[in-house]
């Protein structure tokens, strides 16, 4: 008889040797605030900046795992591939390594193609048929997945990318992606639309590609195992295996209108158009005349090959939550960092353990001894997705769209 374990797993983070990221992003406070929201199993980041890989190799690993004050994180980072063949390509990959030994080799390749002290997601002159040779060439436990998927600039399938398709980027290697990120700009039925998910029987995973520890960026999305044991192998078995649906059993999504490249428009001309009204005007934004930055909606659109409600056989299921931070904000019509959305907070997850808990499970008529009626009532329709979101555009970030309602659902 086997025992499974269930794991919500973030494993998409940026330390603080990462550009535009929060200088207290260490193993403290990524651990301390995992613990909070919920999860049991994040990644260490960045392990190619040197200065992070010598505070990694100081932890204790354990079936390729590495734990910090016991908490467990598994060695993944981002990289950044800027090339030219054809036309212009850019690309942002999520790189697994099965063991410290490992990274350090990973890191003495890439130190001899460029510079690894500049930023945590160094960049590389690299195309992805050749970064994933010279990975394979490693170990052929190395995984390697498409970063946030859909996002315009360095998405596989983003507009702005220069990739249609798996294929487009790693050709005859194309069999070696196993998964790919959704991103929060899309969610799995969006991508479930696409030649390559159904072609390969892509895996769906969810990260949050964070760069603060704050509970309303860490984990809001997330990716749940249900493993044997937690290792490194597990969880690269799981990733791999596009059949066993006990091995992911579920994502954790926001709402893709919360993401910031969601709909299509101009940051600065204070623009954002659905894919419909920016087709009317040729994609042209109507302020500077240059043209819209095309959004996840619009892009799917133009690679989707299923129609909308297609849902493959080898799909997973997923849970479209907003942040708890972000659902007591909104109706109380104050910020997320407030000391108001803190007291409430502190006073949900103390009394049920998490914030995932809280969003999750606990129970209508356990949550009003703890909250008003009207926090509740948008708990609850937050778990049955359904919180309206001004969708987000350009780099901005979507808003949650919350009318006064007390009546308890």
């Amino acid at each position: 008889m086997y025992f499974f374990m269930q794991v919500i797993a973030d494993l998409h983070l940026h330390s603080k040797y990462s550009r535009a990221t929060s200088k207290s992003m260490d193993f403290e406070h990524i651990t301390r605030y995992a613990k909070l929201k919920g999860l049991n199993l994040v990644t260490v980041a960045d392990f190619t900046h040197p200065k992070h890989f010598e505070e990694i190799k100081k932890l204790d690993e354990r079936d390729g795992i590495v734990y910090y004050n016991g908490f467990p994180m598994l060695l993944t980072t981002e990289i950044s591939l800027m090339f030219s063949d054809t036309k212009q390509r850019r690309v942002h990959l999520l790189v697994f390594a099965p063991s410290v030994e490992v990274a350090a080799q990973i890191n003495d390749v890439l130190s001899k193609r460029g510079r690894l002290d500049y930023d945590g997601r160094p960049i590389f002159g690299i195309s992805c048929v050749d970064f994933l040779d010279l990975m394979l060439s490693i170990s052929k436990d190395i995984e390697i997945v498409p970063a946030h998927c859909m996002t315009p600039w360095f998405g596989i399938y983003g507009s702005k990318s220069g990739f249609d398709s798996i294929v487009e980027a790693f050709g005859d290697r194309a069999s070696y992606i196993h998964a790919v990120e959704t991103g929060l700009s899309a969610d799995p039925p969006m991508l479930w639309r696409l030649d390559d998910v159904n072609t390969f029987k892509l895996n769906l995973l969810s990260f949050s590609d964070s760069h603060s520890y704050w509970p309303w960026r860490l984990g809001r999305e997330a990716t749940i195992f249900e493993i044997e044991k937690l290792s490194y192998a597990c969880i690269l078995e799981a990733i791999r295996n596009k059949n066993d649906h006990n091995k992911i059993i579920a994502t954790i999504e926001v709402d893709p209108a919360y993401g910031k490249y969601h709909y299509d428009g101009h940051r600065q001309c204070n623009v954002v158009l659905s894919p419909q009204e920016a087709m009317k005007l040729n994609n042209i934004c109507p302020v500077c005349g240059k043209p819209l930055t095309i959004g996840v909606e619009h892009r799917i659109e133009e690679l989707a090959v299923k129609p909308y409600g297609f849902k493959p056989a080898h799909a997973k299921p997923y849970f479209k939550l907003l942040p708890l931070h972000e659902l007591i904000a909104a109706i109380y019509k104050t910020t997320v960092q407030s000391k108001k959305a803190w007291n409430i907070y502190n006073k949900l997850v103390s009394a049920f353990n998490n914030e995932l808990n809280v969003l999750l499970n606990v129970k209508p008529e356990q949550l009003i001894k703890y909250a008003d009626k009207a926090l509740v009532n948008v708990i609850m329709r937050n778990r049955q997705g359904k919180i309206k979101v001004k969708p987000g555009y350009d780099g901005v970030y979507g808003q949650a769209i919350i009318a006064e309602q007390t009546t308890l659902v």
